[in-house]
């Protein structure tokens, strides 16, 4: 009888993802060191997405505020071998930080991230990225539940990221971070 082989925990680096032929069809995160395929989202969420980044633009970048980007977008979180690599829906970056920006990616954390979730990444989306957002040190993190027709605002604090409040449908979503925002949810969904 043979003996069992340990194998050892390697980690994919960033290089390794920026390796990875290009598709138009798969997109991939690097999340604590594993590759992970995001699915294509539906066109019910492409429609959701669209519409709120249509209202962002709007509302902040048509005002000279920052500029709004939508995946596919890497968003380099960390630096080295440790970094994580994400791809969100939808994220904001002020003009103040427009630093950040690079040809190839966004090197740090965007002032708001925006996830739609979907069965597929939810878990994902609600914890393991939450809690990365907040330690890297995004300002403001939205949830969006298609199925519930529903926003989580959350805004970073002293612990990580605070609930401010759920909208709904029919409701009107301020941001507690970036003064003036002000989005609709009818429009949304």
């Amino acid at each position: 009888m043979g003996l069992a082989v340990k194998r050892p925990k390697i980690r994919f680096t960033y290089q390794d993802y920026k390796s990875i032929p290009e598709s138009e069809t798969k997109r991939y995160e690097l999340l604590d060191g594993e590759l992970l395929m995001v699915p294509a989202p539906t066109t019910y969420h492409q429609g959701i997405s669209k519409r709120i980044e249509f209202m962002l633009y709007e509302s902040l970048e048509k005002r000279g505020l920052g500029e709004v980007l939508h995946a596919p977008i890497d968003v380099v979180l960390g630096e080295g071998e440790e970094c994580d690599v994400v791809q969100p829906d939808i994220i904001f970056i002020s003009k103040e930080r427009q630093g950040i920006m690079k040809e190839e990616e966004i090197q740090g954390a965007p002032d708001l991230v925006i996830e739609i979730l979907s069965p597929a990444t939810e878990r994902r989306d609600r914890l393991y990225k939450k809690t990365l957002y907040a330690r890297h040190g995004v300002l403001e993190y939205w949830i969006v539940d298609p199925q519930k027709k529903a926003i989580e605002v959350y805004k970073l604090g002293e612990k990580g990221f605070e609930l401010v409040r759920v909208y709904v449908l029919g409701e009107i979503l301020t941001s507690p971070t970036l003064k003036g925002l002000e989005m609709d949810l009818n429009r949304v969904f």
